[in-house]
């Protein structure tokens, strides 16, 4: 079993079509790692988490951080911002479910 200070010390792998995404049971295990993240209802396409801050500014700020952490990895998530939060969304496309990138990502995010 990982953790979330053993998943923000991974890396990003490429992951290209034909990869498998993880399993249900899979997923289950590391979302367990990541507090408050959610899986969206299939279970297996999407992991979402909500942020919410005091103002605009630093709202802008944690998206900036996110812009930055997503182009050290070269794994970009979905983000739906407005006034006071920030809604970030990691899928990996490319083998439409979800890969560990996506909860590296997502840990590297709470770490903030």
């Amino acid at each position: 079993m990982t953790d979330l200070t053993t998943l923000t010390t991974k890396s990003c792998k490429p992951c290209e079509g034909g990869t498998p995404p993880l399993t249900s049971d899979q997923v289950k295990a590391l979302i367990r790692e990541i507090p408050g993240w959610s899986i969206d209802p299939t279970g297996t396409h999407e992991i979402s988490k909500t942020f919410e801050f005091k103002n605009y500014y630093r709202t802008m700020a944690f998206v900036n951080a996110i812009a930055w952490i997503a182009h050290q990895e070269n794994h970009h998530p979905d983000l739906e911002v407005g006034y006071n939060r920030c809604i970030v969304r990691y899928s990996t496309h490319a083998i439409n479910g979800l890969s560990e990138n996506d909860f590296i990502c997502a840990a590297k995010v709470e770490a903030l």
